[in-house]
């Protein structure tokens, strides 16, 4: 098999479609098809299910692709090490981030990245934590922004504490006049929650101070928790790194006893980058590094 025949398998993973595969790589659908057909007759076992409603990954597929994203990355980092041989500065990086990362660092990033490296291409990923964690894992990023706690057996490099808050509808009166809001006061309201994969650090602090929420309202963004603490149908808890520019009009407190999550900067092999990959993680390093 050939590294076409990866990419192409890859493509149309992704999209689910010989056709939109077949846009991107510039090929026809019916060459995509051939591909993958040559493909399963080598390997001797079918990669895609084939049907109506789109096309999905087999179960022998989704275990093969980690290691097709694996000798496709490796081409990459050789391609960019040739290339820095010759003095030559490029290649692609691709970076897994969460919401509020998206908004509040990867402009920044993207943009003071750009001015010193203009040939290296960044492709942006966004998710939960536990998409990143999936995309680090399988080769499908090469480095992803993720907290400490959800991180598990990936190496990460903390970058910074971002304080936890009890957010509260504009006006919410509170039990005394500390600045702070305690775990007493927090027993006394209802909660709206996320799921777990999007705020385990908060999950992790409910759980270590015995707050068994009930909660009748799950949600999976952060703006539409507060909206929903906003428009008065109970209170959240929330990174400070949220509430930047945040449309709603909420009162916010800081938690005690304080909380933080921890952010990091995740590589699955920190020791073995290709040189774009390496460029850009010392990139974060010197601009949110202790």
């Amino acid at each position: 098999m050939t590294l076409l025949t990866y990419q192409v398998f890859k493509t149309v993973a992704e999209q689910g479609s010989f056709r939109k595969a077949a846009d991107i790589l510039g090929l026809t659908p019916s060459a995509i098809s051939h591909a993958i057909s040559s493909m399963e007759n080598e390997l001797g076992f079918s990669v895609l299910n084939r049907s109506k409603f789109g096309i999905t990954l087999t179960n022998y597929g989704e275990h093969l692709l980690p290691y097709v994203n694996a000798v496709l990355n490796s081409d990459e980092s050789l391609k960019q090490a040739i290339a820095e041989f010759n003095g030559l500065k490029q290649g692609k990086v691709k970076v897994g981030c969460f919401s509020s990362v998206c908004t509040n660092w990867l402009p920044d990033i993207m943009n003071s990245f750009k001015r010193e490296y203009p040939d290296i291409t960044i492709e942006v990923f966004q998710g939960t934590y536990d998409d990143v964690v999936y995309w680090i894992k399988n080769g499908i990023v090469d480095i992803g922004f993720l907290s400490v706690s959800s991180a598990g057996d990936i190496p990460i490099k903390p970058l910074y504490k971002d304080k936890l808050l009890c957010v509260v509808p504009k006006g919410t009166k509170k039990l005394g006049n500390d600045n702070y809001m305690s775990i007493d006061e927090m027993r006394n309201h209802q909660f709206v929650t996320q799921r777990e994969s999007t705020d385990a650090d908060i999950q992790n602090f409910l759980k270590e101070n015995s707050l068994n929420v009930q909660s009748n309202y799950h949600v999976v963004d952060d703006l539409s928790t507060i909206a929903m603490v906003a428009n008065g149908f109970g209170i959240c808890l929330m990174p400070e790194m949220v509430m930047n520019d945040i449309p709603y009009e909420v009162d916010c407190y800081p938690v005690f006893p304080e909380a933080y999550r921890i952010i990091g900067i995740a590589a699955l092999n920190p020791e073995f980058m290709a040189p774009a990959v390496r460029t850009m993680y010392n990139h974060i390093l010197k601009k949110y590094g202790e």
